[in-house]
């Protein structure tokens, strides 16, 4: 890498991680994580970490690199892909935030059959990330040569990085429970479901307000 593309590359690599890590917000969701896996054992819920970690690895990377000419090609709509993800995401946290505090959890095999819906998407990679790793890609140089490598390097690193990030706030999530105690825990399960279901709306208005300005 030449002395002169070092910057570009580490100025989208920054990008990248910045704009991606707290819209994803693993952290964040890792005790929603936690309480839709219930009680399956540690083993299984590491295995699923990694399968939910390398799902949204591939969910970004795509999104970054080829989402702008999916979406031309369906002929759809980035305010479209707003308002549709985000009645997903406000289905999902309002049904966390009206369920019933129980901790029964469902068998090794059903969270894996869940490993990339909802879990996945649009629980870890939602709309909200999705239409912003679009954005950024559509933003990277599309020309050839050593602009374009950098542009691909940057989002593979980013996207590992990110997804890297899923999977210890995942892996370790039961460790965080511990520490904080059930009721705490629960707490935090409740306003994590209340403020998905707001990000949902919010994702949602954001493509509906588009869509109206295009009108």
């Amino acid at each position: 890498m030449k002395g002169g593309h070092l910057p570009q590359f580490l100025k989208s690599l920054f990008l990248i991680v910045t704009a991606l890590l707290p819209i994803v917000n693993p952290l964040g969701n890792a005790p929603i994580f936690l309480a839709l896996t219930g009680d399956s054992p540690p083993g299984a819920r590491l295995g699923l970490a990694w399968r939910i970690a390398r799902y949204s690895l591939f969910l970004l990377l795509g999104s970054l690199i080829v989402g702008t000419y999916v979406l031309d090609f369906f002929g759809v709509s980035l305010p479209i892909v707003q308002i549709g993800g985000g009645l997903i995401v406000l289905s999902a946290g309002w049904t966390m935030l009206k369920h019933e505090d129980d901790r029964r959890g469902v068998a090794p095999q059903d969270a894996m059959q869940k490993a990339f819906y909802p879990l996945t998407l649009p629980l870890t990679v939602g709309p909200g990330s999705i239409s912003v790793a679009i954005t950024l890609g559509a933003n990277a140089p599309h020309a050839g040569g050593s602009r374009l490598i950098l542009a691909l390097t940057a989002a593979l690193i980013g996207s590992l990085i990110v997804a890297l990030t899923v999977f210890l706030s995942y892996a370790f999530a039961d460790r965080l429970a511990a520490l904080l105690g059930p009721t705490a825990m629960n707490v935090i399960v409740r306003l994590s479901s209340f403020l998905l279901t707001c990000v949902g709306l919010q994702i949602m208005w954001n493509g509906l307000s588009t869509l109206l300005h295009m009108v």
